[in-house]
């Protein structure tokens, strides 16, 4: 019987698909880790942000403790 006989052949087609799926769902699954990564430092930006803003206006209503004392305060208990 010849190796590449119908049976083999549908083997390797098969295996072919499965190779090209597999290839198709790692792009997808890198672009959406690139896309997350992107979306996470926004936020942490905008975390720091809002700190930086929180800071100034307890600075303007005349609150002794900023953000960063009271979060070392709150760190230690």
């Amino acid at each position: 019987m010849d190796a590449r006989s119908p049976k083999a052949r549908g083997g390797d087609a098969l295996r072919d698909a499965a190779e090209n799926l597999f290839q198709e769902l790692q792009e997808h699954f890198q672009a959406l880790t690139a896309t997350l990564n992107i979306v996470l430092e926004e936020m942490g930006n905008r975390i720091e942000d809002l700190q930086k803003n929180v800071n100034d206006l307890m600075v303007q209503a005349g609150i002794e403790n900023s953000i960063k004392e009271q979060m070392s305060i709150w760190s230690q208990q």
